[in-house]
């Protein structure tokens, strides 16, 4: 039951990042964006096919690569707070969207650890001693 919810939180938290992205894409003149722009579209679809693999393929390499996709996309908004910025972007924590791109992607990696955790507690519960 544990993994059934950190695997929905998981999911979720690769959702919401991925709707986040799209959202300041699509509505918020990213698309217009060199390098980011691009980058902003790859993190959509990774993020959606990240989390249907987390979702229906119960393995620790699809909660790997979830952990990794929200450790790297937390870090690119990181240094995107920086005065150089990411790309020539710099950003300011400053609205909703960077707020639950923070959320959603620090949930990648707590819930997903997490995650990894239990999967492997649950695998030698359940081989023969």
């Amino acid at each position: 039951m544990v993994a059934w919810l950190l695997r929905i939180l998981v999911v979720l938290g690769l959702l919401g990042s991925a709707w986040v992205h799209w959202d300041l894409w699509a509505n918020e003149g990213f698309d217009s964006i060199d390098v980011i722009g691009p980058l902003f579209l790859v993190n959509v679809v990774a993020g959606v096919v990240i989390a249907l693999a987390v979702l229906f393929w119960h393995h620790w390499l699809p909660v790997l690569a979830a952990i990794g996709f929200g450790a790297v996309t937390l870090g690119a908004y990181l240094i995107s707070l920086t005065p150089g910025g990411l790309f020539g972007v710099r950003e300011q924590f400053a609205t909703s969207a960077e707020t639950w791109g923070v959320v959603t992607e620090a949930g990648c990696v707590v819930f997903g650890v997490a995650l990894l955790f239990a999967q492997r507690v649950r695998r030698k519960q359940s081989v023969p001693a």
